[in-house]
């Protein structure tokens, strides 16, 4: 009996004994490494940079109901113009070129003239949900799922036409769940791993 009693004596002493020694993260370490790995990226409007002046044909051309949206927005302005056509003649169609408001928002393409997007907010990570370690006898690699928005959404972004018509707007105006594999640098803190190296 006593042999029994000394040896859940020691079970718990040891329990207790790696409770205390394990290392607490710092959950607002990885929410900082992960904002690090953010910096410098914005949300656009389209996937692709666009070039500006554009002319759309409003029968046909998607495009329209994007610039007209952000024509809304007081972006663009709009003028009309002939396209002439081989052996038929000529079409309306309208031509759209930044406002003077749109300048301010507009970020070119520095490697097309001409080209750019509109760009909005940055991300922001706004929760850590769980952070496990892939290999707990070396925990320096963390598999960590957590929360994010885009913060900074401007006034010409978050009107009721414009999240009509560029629904990532709308999405990315709500709180998303990410996931990432943050890896212990030497004496740098954390850092986000690269894509390559995350699917290990």
């Amino acid at each position: 009996m006593r042999e029994r009693i000394v040896a859940v004596l020691v079970f718990t002493g040891l329990l207790v004994w790696a409770a205390g020694c394990k290392k607490q993260i710092d959950t607002a370490e990885f929410k900082s490494a992960i904002n690090n790995s953010f910096a410098g990226r914005h949300e656009c409007v389209w996937p692709e940079p666009t070039k500006l002046p554009a002319e759309a044909d409003t029968s046909k051309d998607e495009k329209t109901r994007d610039y007209d949206a952000l024509l809304d927005a007081g972006l663009l302005v709009r003028g009309t113009a002939e396209k002439k056509r081989f052996l038929v003649g000529s079409k309306q169609v309208n031509q759209y070129d930044l406002s003077d408001k749109g300048h301010s928002a507009w970020t070119p393409d520095p490697n097309q003239p001409g080209y750019g997007n509109f760009c909005f907010g940055h991300f922001n990570v706004t929760a850590i949900d769980s952070a496990v370690p892939n290999d707990p006898s070396n925990p320096t690699q963390y598999t960590v799922n957590y929360r994010y928005e885009v913060e900074g959404i401007p006034g010409w972004a978050s009107t009721p036409e414009t999240m009509r018509t560029f629904p990532k707007i709308a999405a990315d105006a709500s709180v998303q769940a990410g996931t990432g594999t943050l890896i212990k640098g030497t004496g740098e803190g954390w850092a986000v791993a690269p894509p390559s190296q995350s699917a290990q």
